[in-house]
């Protein structure tokens, strides 16, 4: 039988680490100067355009930017400029387009819009002679290197730092510049703390949701998209704060969570929907720091709550090759998927 450590998910998932540690130092430069003309002319507000896993990492990238920097944030659909050709008011503002292969017509005809409509065109890409990295104003490279399993995983991390080391430089945050020297080191010392209970209990579970709050709910949009690709299960990624707004409806005994958290203000609140749910007979999973317990998923309690949702999905990814495995599948090849979707 073939185990997680066989598959190129896992592998690639390993070098994450490596990979922060090599653009944390070749980006440093580049982003200083970047924060420098941003806190010159700062934007009027950020507008982000993405899709699949780079969608979620601007969904994190959204509550990053407007806790530490104040800056309104909105999230716009590639659709606009390449189905209905429709002109946005973008004068004044910051795009961030976020792409791994840099490729898709779809976000190129964004992104081109956007500059001729007036913003500032920054592309977070992993691909640096991808046609996204020549079109932007500024580009910076995620230094991911290949990926050849179908499921992202160290380009998606790589992301989220780029766009915590952006803004560490931008608002001169001595704590972000501090949380990120230590994050590969962090990202190893997680890595070691393996969430079995997950892959033994999702094995043969037909569904899921998923349930984060603030920084870590692009993080549950970004699991459940995997276990969607790599496990053949259908999983939801919820807000603690819009559960019991409909799909509370759903959930009875059996019924499975996991439930991601950080220790910031929205930890209280969302462990106390995740105790309304085990009352009501739920299979809860937990993924705190220091949890524990039978369906705990420890998460170190000595970093910062920004930082948790990082360590969060690079310990998910292990587990869902794992569970991919033990559902008889393959998770470097899920049907009917391609490595570059191309969208029109």
């Amino acid at each position: 039988m073939i185990s997680p450590s066989d598959t190129l998910m896992y592998h690639e998932t390993a070098e994450t680490a490596a990979v922060i540690e090599r653009a944390l130092a070749h980006n440093a430069a580049r982003l200083a100067a970047l924060g420098q003309q941003l806190r010159a002319q700062p934007p009027r507000f950020i507008v982000t355009c993405a899709r699949g896993s780079s969608d979620h990492a601007a969904t994190y990238a959204k509550y990053v930017f407007e806790t530490h920097l104040g800056l309104a944030t909105a999230s716009a659909s590639p659709a606009i400029a390449s189905i209905y050709e429709a002109r946005l008011k973008l004068d004044g503002a910051l795009f961030i387009a976020i792409s791994q292969s840099g490729k898709s017509p779809d976000l190129l005809r964004s992104a081109q819009a956007a500059r001729e409509a007036g913003a500032h065109v920054l592309a977070l890409v992993n691909v640096e002679n991808s046609p996204l990295a020549r079109l932007a104003d500024t580009f910076i490279p995620l230094h991911a290197g290949p990926e050849l399993s179908v499921a992202a995983t160290k380009s998606y991390l790589a992301t989220l730092v780029a766009v915590l080391q952006l803004v560490a430089h931008w608002s001169h945050d001595a704590s972000l510049h501090e949380a990120l020297t230590r994050l590969p080191t962090d990202l190893q010392r997680a890595w070691h703390t393996h969430w079995d209970a997950l892959a033994g209990g999702l094995r043969e579970a037909h569904q899921l949701f998923i349930i984060g709050r603030g920084y870590g709910f692009g993080t549950a949009l970004e699991a459940a998209l995997k276990l969607k690709e790599t496990c053949g299960l259908h999983a939801e990624a919820f807000s603690a704060a819009e559960l019991k707004h409909g799909p509370m409806a759903l959930i009875n005994k059996g019924f499975p969570l996991l439930f991601l958290v950080q220790n910031d203000a929205s930890m209280a609140s969302t462990l106390g929907v995740a105790k309304e749910m085990l009352a009501r007979g739920a299979r809860t999973f937990i993924a705190a720091p220091s949890a524990c317990g039978v369906d705990a998923l420890p998460l170190p309690d000595d970093v910062a709550p920004v930082v948790t949702p990082l360590l969060a999905i690079h310990n998910f990814y292990r587990a869902a090759c794992a569970l991919s495995l033990l559902r008889g599948h393959n998770p470097d090849l899920p049907p009917h998927l391609n490595k570059i979707t191309e969208t029109v």
